[in-house]
């Protein structure tokens, strides 16, 4: 038995990993309710936030020993994303260190982006398309990362470009390379796309589990509110309309969270095995958070589509953060084409 098949079935957590995610999970619930959320809906963006997150080693955790950081693996970052879409946080976490993590790859990584005290940022949803592009932190970022034909470019703006309003709260931009007051070749040619691609990927897997700890915080409100209203004398949580909903939840955050982890592992240690998992996870996830936590607002009646519930704000995000990458029918269609050609391969060999 080689050192990785075991692992390759078993995704538990080490005591470390369990003392991480619990500290995350203290850290929002302390510093992020749902009105600090409510509050930074306009911008997209809690600067305050932020500048904690930072200062906890949220940023520099993500990055390689080899450039200043901490040197976290993506299981590791996968449990920090879960906590993130728990507390709906307006921080721009996933996109900074996505961007940060390719820049260190590229080398073209400085301190003030290692810290987080200047934030970068990617194009998630467009990976060869040229002229102006909706960049999920478009509107706060510092510096953004798109790629041009062969190249990764670095962009940077005098005046950041206005947010534009969106369903999933995001600090969202219109970024036009043209219109940048410095353009960067960063790095060209195959191995930067090869790592462009690597840094997509990551976006939707942290994306994916931020949607994990989404439903399980939404399923948490739904189930709360199903304990404690009644009808015909017993609590509604007993009727099967609203128990198996409740309970299908439940298997949508156990499945997954085990699909991210599982994908992170083969990302960090066999990238070449699963290329597909990623997406898998993403697809999944962008597909069930939106059906959960319609159900949730459903559970909980007239008061869950009112604009005051927070099951109403989990409803958004759930529909809007997976659409900041673009469609997610082409990640779908990418791990097609990704099983087709493993299956092509494996017939040629035989």
């Amino acid at each position: 038995m080689d050192r990785f098949e075991l692992r390759r079935l078993d995704y538990s957590l080490s005591e470390d990993h369990i003392a991480l995610r619990d500290a995350y999970q203290q850290f929002f619930g302390t510093h992020c309710d749902i009105e600090t959320v409510r509050a930074a809906e306009e911008s997209g963006f809690d600067k305050n936030l932020w500048e904690r997150l930072c200062a906890m080693g949220a940023t520099t955790m993500a990055l390689p020993e080899s450039v200043g950081g901490d040197g976290a693996t993506l299981v590791d970052l996968v449990m920090v994303a879960e906590e993130i879409g728990r507390a709906l946080a307006p921080v721009p976490w996933i996109d900074h260190v996505c961007a940060a993590r390719l820049l260190s790859r590229l080398g073209g990584l400085d301190s003030e982006l290692l810290s987080g005290r200047q934030l970068v940022a990617l194009d998630p949803g467009h990976d060869s398309v040229s002229g102006a592009r909706l960049v999920p932190t478009g509107s706060i970022a510092d510096t953004i990362l798109v790629r041009d034909g062969d190249d990764i470019v670095s962009l940077t703006f005098g005046t950041r470009p206005p947010k534009v309003d969106n369903i999933g709260k995001l600090p969202m931009a219109w970024i036009d390379p043209a219109a940048a007051d410095t353009r960067t070749v960063v790095a060209g040619g195959g191995a930067a796309l090869a790592e462009y691609q690597r840094a997509l990927d990551e976006w939707r897997l942290l994306t994916a589990a931020a949607l994990v700890g989404m439903v399980e915080q939404t399923m948490t409100i739904a189930a709360e509110f199903a304990k404690t209203r009644y009808t015909l004398g017993v609590p509604i949580g007993t009727l099967q309309a609203i128990s198996h909903p409740l309970a299908n939840m439940a298997i949508t955050v156990a499945s997954g969270r085990n699909l991210a982890y599982r994908a992170a592992w083969f990302t960090d240690n066999e990238p070449d095995e699963r290329p597909e998992l990623a997406d898998c996870a993403f697809v999944f996830m962008a597909e069930e958070a939106a059906k959960a936590a319609t159900m949730a607002v459903h559970i909980q009646g007239g008061l869950g589509v009112s604009a005051e519930a927070a099951a109403t704000a989990y409803l958004v995000r759930a529909r809007g953060w997976p659409l900041a990458g673009g469609d997610p029918g082409s990640s779908a269609c990418r791990i097609g084409e990704i099983i087709a050609a493993r299956e092509s391969a494996s017939l040629a060999a035989e």
